[in-house]
């Protein structure tokens, strides 16, 4: 889907989660149970707004760039390599923020991470990309509010969603979609149609 990117992906969800655990309480860094390396995989709405970044690149040349809930790296690595500067992918996870190192250095672009969860952030990006954030209800009505009000001050804010759960019935422009492959690790199929939207500032 995206040939342009090379990432450090995973094959197998379930073992990697394993083994991420074992290194975790090895070195006492985790006294629960570790979320699952999501960021190891290429999910669906992050492969359509890179494809969708990669094949308008001059539309985002220049620009500042926010990589909303980052994962692997892959959004923000397609803006970089479109010319987008600064990049900044943010994302919860210690083992998403390697994963974007490792990733941009293997594609010879330089991404900013920040670990942080940047919703209320009032900070100005000219361009906020958010893959797949719609998955579960608390975190869908907090990112959205949050993503509405980052348009409404003036960013345009855009959206790779499969057809997830929570993904907002108004308030957003389809622009393209996409046929994108999936891992059955993560989905239910093989492909996923997925479509990149423009969140309008309500």
């Amino acid at each position: 889907m995206v040939p342009e990117v090379k990432l450090h992906l995973a094959s197998e969800l379930l073992e990697l989660w394993r083994q991420s655990e074992v290194v975790l309480y090895a070195k006492a860094v985790n006294s629960g149970q570790s979320p699952p390396p999501y960021w190891a995989f290429a999910w669906p709405g992050g492969q359509a707004l890179a494809r969708f970044i990669l094949d308008r690149r001059a539309e985002f040349s220049r620009r500042t760039v926010l990589d909303f809930g980052s994962g692997s790296g892959l959004v923000a690595i397609a803006a970089a390599i479109a010319g987008a500067a600064p990049v900044i992918a943010a994302d919860v996870d210690d083992g998403a923020c390697a994963a974007i190192e490792l990733n941009a250095e293997a594609n010879g672009v330089f991404v900013e991470t920040i670990r942080n969860d940047l919703v209320g952030c009032g900070r100005r990006w000219e361009v906020i990309f958010a893959g797949d954030m719609f998955y579960e209800r608390p975190l869908a009505l907090r990112a959205l509010d949050w993503l509405r009000q980052m348009a409404r001050d003036g960013a345009r804010v855009f959206v790779g969603d499969p057809g997830r759960t929570y993904f907002p019935k108004h308030g957003v422009e389809r622009l393209c979609t996409y046929i994108v492959p999936t891992s059955r690790e993560l989905e239910d199929q093989e492909t996923r149609e997925t479509s990149v939207y423009r969140l309008l500032p309500e």
